[in-house]
């Protein structure tokens, strides 16, 4: 599902390059649920946008879906983006001024769902996290766990493919923490969605079966 051949990102400095990624090959199939670990500063959150179409690679080539990324079109990117990326940040990028109902809503009016349908499957997953009562809410009348539900909700409305975390749980005590991770092994086993995500915690990246590790933006292996 997901093929990275020999990627590095880089950024212009003075004369040079200072380097955040380099020559990092791997592939991740679908249905796996994958940790990406490695101190601050080796490349983890980077890669993960990389991965996620949210950044593109300096060098090498990324394969998504047997899609070259890099020769994709803008259209065509924000196209896979929408139909098969979910993403979830430890800093939840809810929209304030929408309720918890028109935060999750969005990914599917970008879609062009009918309103019919778009009702059903928000309706579906505010009855599946529990946050029925809550609908109504804005992001700032809630606690940060249910932030991210509302995040992690809002990420696979859409029945994406794949979710990448970005640090899902960094701002949340334990119990929220378990939730979540929880729900991710949960999508992974019944729904099938793959998963990766970035983690300092070890807990975490036990949910997963397999652990990448990063160091200093090489692959420590």
């Amino acid at each position: 599902m997901i093929k990275l051949n020999n990627i590095s990102k880089y950024y212009p400095a003075g004369f040079g390059k200072t380097y955040v990624l380099r020559n990092i090959s791997l592939e991740i199939g679908e249905g796996e649920f994958v940790s990406i670990m490695g101190p601050s500063g080796s490349g983890k959150s980077t890669l993960l946008h990389i991965l996620g179409l949210l950044e593109a690679a300096s060098e090498g080539e990324y394969l998504f879906m047997d899609s070259p990324v890099q020769k994709l079109n803008e259209k065509k990117r924000t196209e896979l983006h929408r139909n098969a990326i979910g993403f979830v940040f430890q800093a939840y990028h809810l929209i304030d001024e929408l309720t918890v109902y028109e935060n999750i809503e969005t990914p599917l009016l970008y879609k062009g769902m009918k309103s019919s349908e778009r009702k059903s499957k928000v309706a579906d997953i505010l009855d599946r996290f529990n946050i029925v009562g809550k609908k109504d809410l804005f992001p700032s009348q809630l606690s940060g766990g249910q932030q991210q539900l509302v995040g992690v909700a809002r990420a696979i409305v859409s029945e994406p493919k794949v979710i990448f975390a970005d640090e899902p749980t960094g701002n949340l005590h334990s119990e929220q923490a378990d939730d979540i991770m929880k729900l991710f092994k949960e999508l992974n086993e019944k729904d099938g969605v793959t998963i990766v995500q970035v983690t300092h915690s070890e807990k975490n990246a036990a949910y997963g079966e397999r652990i990448i590790k990063l160091k200093d933006g090489w692959l420590d292996v």
